[in-house]
């Protein structure tokens, strides 16, 4: 039985907890978070042990760790637990400097320990069906990916000050998606954006909605379109489109009721958040996880998929502040 501790215990954390209550072969056997409450409260539910990091990421009792705490404290959640020989479990983005992951890279390759960085879309059955497929060669070769990724509403203000902005904090999802979809590494990033949606974002330095284009060095082109608001629900949408075909995943609705009348058809609106949109995959995710620890498997995606996505959300901020497009070293 694999035992691990997580570290964090707001909503992602729960999530994960939940995730491993499901997952044969692991427990969750730990947990910290800044407030107590929190902390005492996912013990109560886990049967799990309160600890503090430090006592948790030095336990011999831990296997692994799942990092779901901020984003400015996962580069010395990162070092510590690497350096101590713990498995890592680490929410997106690794850290909001491409330089500092680079740091933690060379860490967890000296020591030696599986990494997943948790880019959870990638283990969405429409998501992971396209690519399957793509593999397939059902679509012959990938010619043009568009994504589309739409939330019901934006979050506070208050936190797109610190969110590193929507590139690193919403696109960045998309940027690893459209690397997973298109096969092959970026070369070039143009992105455009506006505050439309709440002028107080754009007021903050932000955009609520924005546009990229990515393109490999084959050519093969990515469009990702993204806002804060969709009245609809909760829009997450990929097409990929090749020599031989189209395959694509749509929305998830609430239910698949329809009504047809004289006025015509009415479905479902789209699952409202992501939370409901992606549970399945949040569970994928973690059973891939302790899969891989079982077996001695290297999970994926791992740490340089972390940086690969953080480079391209650098590109994308730096070509909306210039116009115009920035070529990736």
């Amino acid at each position: 039985m694999l035992k691990i501790g997580i570290l964090g215990c707001g909503r992602i954390g729960q999530v994960h907890a939940r995730s491993l209550f499901m997952v044969e072969g692991a427990q969750v056997a730990a947990v910290t978070d800044a407030f107590p409450d929190a902390a005492n409260a996912l013990a109560q539910k886990t049967g799990a042990s309160v600890m503090s990091a430090e006592e948790m990421i030095a336990s011999p009792d831990i296997d692994a760790v799942v990092i779901g705490t901020p984003t400015d404290t996962h580069f010395d959640l990162i070092q510590m637990s690497a350096k101590a020989g713990k498995a890592i479990f680490c929410e997106k983005p690794v850290d909001m400097s491409a330089d500092r992951i680079r740091d933690c890279i060379k860490t967890v390759d000296a020591s030696g320990v599986p990494f997943l960085t948790g880019f959870n879309r990638r283990f969405d059955a429409g998501f992971a069906g396209i690519r399957a497929r793509i593999a397939a060669g059902d679509i012959g070769d990938v010619e043009l990916v568009t994504i589309l990724s739409r939330d019901p509403s934006p979050p506070p203000v208050s936190y797109i000050k610190s969110s590193g902005g929507l590139f690193r904090d919403m696109m960045i999802h998309d940027f690893d998606m459209a690397r997973f979809l298109l096969g092959e590494e970026i070369v070039r990033v143009y992105a455009t954006g506006s505050a439309l949606v709440d002028p107080a974002i754009g007021e903050a330095g932000d955009v609520d909605t924005a546009v990229a284009v990515l393109t490999t060095a084959s050519g093969r082109i990515c469009q990702i379109s993204n806002s804060r608001r969709a009245t609809y629900g909760y829009d997450q949408r990929a097409e990929v489109h090749g020599s031989l075909g189209l395959l694509k995943a749509n929305n998830v609705p609430e239910n698949n009721v329809e009504l047809a009348s004289g006025a015509g058809f009415c479905a479902a609106p789209a699952q409202h958040f992501f939370l409901e949109r992606y549970a399945g995959a949040y569970l994928a995710e973690m059973a891939h996880f302790v899969a891989c620890l079982q077996s001695g498997q290297a999970p994926s995606p791992g740490i340089r998929d972390g940086l690969a996505a953080q480079m391209i959300a650098d590109a994308a901020a730096t070509s909306l502040a210039t116009g115009v497009p920035v070529d990736l070293a």
